[in-house]
């Protein structure tokens, strides 16, 4: 018995669908897309702290091109980093001068004006030195060490993830009691500015509570190793590193979840 096929016709349609031009242009560009997540999930820190200490490094460059006789690109970084940082000259660190910091006695001196001249902030903090005085770091004692710390905790928080050792970071809680001390001195400072008090410049209550135990140059004003300074300097670092070791963590299970596991 013989079975006969029936035949079918010539020229069968094809069954594939033809590929657009649209498919061609973004399959390669998803590969690309892929590609640029997976190494950014693998090498994220490494890209942030690298932004991060770009933007910790500028601002000292800024004193360093007007030392060079470069004001245009110098006064262009405090332009910029006068959107960050209110760059008010008693509360920031001057380069290549003959003081680190200075009184606003001192700077009205250099600027040729009286204190009462500069008596607001909006006219001080457009002084950013003099050849004679040095040249101001391009945010103040406070961004300095709040903002460094972030990146020099970054990089520890870096180096122990080199090693294995898995960070599970701190409660919210302590994450929040890090950074108090920093709203605290942060806001009294902005309420002593704000309505021309002085309790922030002679800090009285400071001189009661540690029953006058320190020189009295101390207590008083802005200087460098200044009470005021002190506790701008050691608040901004409580903060970098409350701030890096609650939301690091976070960001590396986020950004490289296989890693974590």
């Amino acid at each position: 018995m013989t079975v006969e096929s029936t035949p079918g016709p010539a020229n069968p349609p094809s069954t594939s669908r033809p590929t657009s031009s649209a498919t061609q242009i973004t399959r390669p560009t998803s590969v690309v897309a892929t590609k640029i997540n997976n190494w950014f999930a693998r090498h994220w820190l490494l890209t942030f702290n690298a932004a991060w200490g770009i933007f910790v490094i500028l601002p000292w460059l800024a004193p360093l091109l007007m030392q060079l006789d470069l004001p245009g690109l110098g006064k262009t970084i405090y332009f910029i980093y006068n959107f960050f940082c209110h760059q008010l000259p008693e509360r920031s660190w001057f380069l290549f001068g003959p003081g680190f910091s200075y009184t606003q006695a001192q700077i009205a001196t250099a600027w040729g004006v009286s204190v009462n001249d500069i008596s607001n902030e909006l006219v001080r903090r457009q002084f950013i030195g003099t050849p004679e005085l040095g040249w101001k770091v391009a945010w103040s004692d406070r961004m300095v060490a709040m903002y460094s710390s972030m990146f020099l905790f970054g990089l520890l928080y870096a180096l122990f993830r080199e090693l294995g050792f898995r960070i599970k970071g701190v409660s919210w809680w302590l994450f929040a009691l890090l950074i108090l001390p920093m709203a605290i001195d942060g806001t009294t400072h902005l309420i002593n500015d704000a309505l021309r008090l002085d309790f922030r410049q002679t800090n009285e209550w400071a001189v009661f509570l540690t029953n006058n135990a320190f020189p009295a140059d101390f207590y008083i004003d802005d200087m460098f190793g200044s009470l005021n300074s002190v506790l701008r300097i050691v608040t901004g670092i409580l903060f970098g590193l409350g701030v890096v070791f609650f939301l690091w963590p976070i960001m590396d299970n986020e950004f490289s979840p296989k890693r974590n596991r």
